[in-house]
């Protein structure tokens, strides 16, 4: 039976994200993820689980290292802690969820499976899998908020751009739709919303290097070279309050740009690269409903909650004239 979403009697929406668990086989290091996620679910009880891509890690291997031979099995193992606990759940591809082994449209069909997923494999047409929207509810039944959700592909497929794909103007002009289609156009009446992807957008980039940041930047920012025009789409939709990306697994910041919040998640899992004393854990996203805003906060793998995180002024741009 598909779960309805709905705030709590107390006005709230909990979501926690995890994200790039890099699940392999059920190794060491994926069993250190799996028993931080659960610490993370017990003690944030959340209404809803959100992975932001790279569940498993179906790439290359450097020598002397065994690959991800059983991608369908990897992903069912990696998504096992959420799902027994009966929470909610949903996920966008990263880019190495299917770069090898396996194809979306299975990866898909697997997910499906879960009687707690509610991933929806989204309209064909569509750039990439796993485009849609889910609406949490009122206690009236009323949808009282939207949650958008895009797949930000793998690697780009031009010759001459070298990098990540980019979020496509089919997704993007689907998106804008979808807004105009769930939201009342006054601005009083707008539902809030929040957007997930994996992969961040150049404007995270921008908002690090111009506006007042909270939390780590310890690697660059690996957005797409091109920039497709998601950022301006959500301004003029209005409705989307935050992102939530995940990518780069030692970057965690925040940064309002334009009304917009940008937010990385926290890197989740194990068997990836990290940074000494950067501990993995999630991201956690608080709705209130009647509000546009939200609340939001880190959860480390030792129990820690990091509400206030380290202040990053902007670095003062030299002025070129006109």
């Amino acid at each position: 039976m598909r779960h309805s979403l709905s705030f709590q009697q107390d006005g709230t929406f909990k979501i926690v994200q995890f994200t790039d668990l890099h699940w392999m086989d059920g190794r060491a290091e994926d069993q250190l993820t799996e028993a931080l996620m659960e610490r993370i679910l017990d003690a944030e009880q959340p209404d809803l689980v959100v992975f932001t891509g790279d569940l498993i890690y179906t790439g290359p291997v450097s020598p002397g290292n065994k690959a991800c031979e059983h991608p369908a099995q990897a992903f069912r193992e990696a998504v096992a802690a959420v799902e027994r606990s009966g929470i909610p759940w949903t996920f966008v591809f990263g880019n190495h969820d299917t770069e090898t082994l396996i194809s979306k449209s299975e990866l898909m069909q697997i997910a499906l499976e879960h009687p707690h997923c509610l991933t929806e494999s989204g309209p064909e047409e569509l750039e990439g899998s796993g485009n849609y929207t889910l609406e949490i509810k009122d206690q009236e039944d009323d949808s009282a908020a939207i949650l958008y959700f895009l797949d930000s592909g793998g690697y780009s497929e031009y010759e001459d751009i070298p990098g990540y794909n980019w979020i496509g103007r089919n997704q993007i002009n689907w998106l804008t739709a979808e807004s105009a289609r769930l939201n009342p156009k006054t601005a009083e009446n707008r539902l809030p919303a929040l957007a997930f992807f994996h992969i961040p957008i150049p404007e995270y980039r921008d908002v690090w290097s111009t506006q007042v940041c909270h939390g780590h930047k310890f690697e660059r920012v690996c957005s797409p070279e091109v920039n497709s025009g998601l950022f301006s789409a959500l301004l003029e939709m209005g409705d989307v309050l935050g992102t939530f990306c995940g990518h780069d697994h030692i970057n965690d910041f925040s940064g309002n740009l334009y009304g917009i919040r940008l937010s990385y998640g926290r890197a989740t899992g194990y068997n990836t690269y990290g940074k000494e004393g950067f501990m993995r854990g999630a991201r956690v996203i608080e709705l209130v409903k009647g509000t546009q805003d939200f609340n939001t906060w880190l959860r480390l793998d030792d129990g820690s909650v990091i509400n206030e995180q380290p202040i990053h002024m902007p670095e003062p741009a030299a002025d070129s004239g006109h």
